[in-house]
Protein backbone atom coordinates (compact mmCIF):
# COMPACT_ATOMS: atom_id res chain seq x y z
CA UNK A 1 0.00 0.00 0.00
CA UNK A 2 0.92 3.19 -0.90
CA UNK A 3 1.49 5.94 1.92
CA UNK A 4 -0.10 9.10 2.43
CA UNK A 5 0.72 12.36 4.02
CA UNK A 6 -2.00 14.18 6.01
CA UNK A 7 -2.74 17.65 6.47
CA UNK A 8 -1.13 17.45 10.01
CA UNK A 9 2.24 17.62 7.74
CA UNK A 10 3.90 20.85 9.76
CA UNK A 11 6.17 20.67 6.26
CA UNK A 12 9.64 20.16 8.78
CA UNK A 13 11.53 18.32 5.55
CA UNK A 14 12.53 15.56 6.76
CA UNK A 15 10.56 13.15 5.05
CA UNK A 16 11.38 14.41 1.42
CA UNK A 17 15.34 13.63 1.71
CA UNK A 18 14.54 10.45 3.49
CA UNK A 19 12.58 9.13 0.35
CA UNK A 20 15.01 6.44 -1.96
CA UNK A 21 12.67 6.58 -4.65
CA UNK A 22 12.06 10.29 -5.09
CA UNK A 23 7.69 9.58 -4.29
CA UNK A 24 7.93 12.90 -1.57
CA UNK A 25 7.26 16.85 -3.40
CA UNK A 26 6.30 19.78 -2.08
CA UNK A 27 2.81 20.00 -3.00
CA UNK A 28 0.57 23.64 -2.83
CA UNK A 29 0.89 23.49 1.41
CA UNK A 30 1.73 20.37 2.11
CA UNK A 31 4.27 17.18 1.33
CA UNK A 32 2.83 14.73 -0.90
CA UNK A 33 3.78 10.94 -1.53
CA UNK A 34 3.45 10.16 -5.53
CA UNK A 35 1.71 6.55 -5.09
CA UNK A 36 3.42 5.35 -8.50
CA UNK A 37 7.14 5.97 -6.82
CA UNK A 38 6.08 4.73 -3.20
CA UNK A 39 7.13 1.15 -2.10
CA UNK A 40 6.99 1.82 1.28
CA UNK A 41 10.88 1.33 1.10
CA UNK A 42 10.48 -2.53 -0.11
CA UNK A 43 13.75 -3.02 -1.72
CA UNK A 44 15.64 -0.20 0.24
CA UNK A 45 14.73 -0.84 4.08
CA UNK A 46 13.17 -2.96 6.52
CA UNK A 47 10.60 0.18 7.80
CA UNK A 48 9.34 3.14 5.77
CA UNK A 49 11.65 5.72 6.25
CA UNK A 50 9.52 8.63 6.29
CA UNK A 51 7.42 6.89 8.92
CA UNK A 52 10.58 6.80 10.97
CA UNK A 53 11.64 10.01 10.92
CA UNK A 54 8.13 12.12 10.75
CA UNK A 55 7.90 13.98 13.73
CA UNK A 56 4.15 14.53 13.99
CA UNK A 57 3.19 10.72 12.81
CA UNK A 58 0.54 12.12 9.74
CA UNK A 59 1.97 9.63 7.15
CA UNK A 60 -0.35 7.10 7.20
CA UNK A 61 -1.33 3.70 4.46
CA UNK A 62 -3.21 5.32 1.83
CA UNK A 63 -6.48 3.33 1.39
CA UNK A 64 -6.99 4.64 -1.95
CA UNK A 65 -3.68 2.56 -3.40
CA UNK A 66 -3.43 -0.80 -1.81
CA UNK A 67 -0.83 -3.17 -2.58
CA UNK A 68 0.59 -6.45 -1.11
CA UNK A 69 4.56 -6.48 -0.30
CA UNK A 70 4.82 -8.17 -3.69
CA UNK A 71 3.21 -5.98 -5.79
CA UNK A 72 5.46 -3.40 -4.00
CA UNK A 73 8.50 -5.41 -4.38
CA UNK A 74 7.14 -5.95 -7.99
CA UNK A 75 6.88 -1.73 -8.54
CA UNK A 76 10.27 -1.67 -6.35
CA UNK A 77 12.08 -4.12 -9.23
CA UNK A 78 10.18 -1.90 -11.88
CA UNK A 79 11.34 1.58 -10.97
CA UNK A 80 15.23 0.07 -10.99
CA UNK A 81 15.09 -1.59 -13.90
CA UNK A 82 13.59 2.12 -15.20
CA UNK A 83 16.39 3.97 -13.75
CA UNK A 84 19.01 1.95 -15.24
Amino acid sequence: MSLLITDECINCDVCEPECPNGAITMGEEIYQINPDLCTECVGHFETSQCVDVCPVDCIIPDANHPESKEELQRKYQELIRKSA
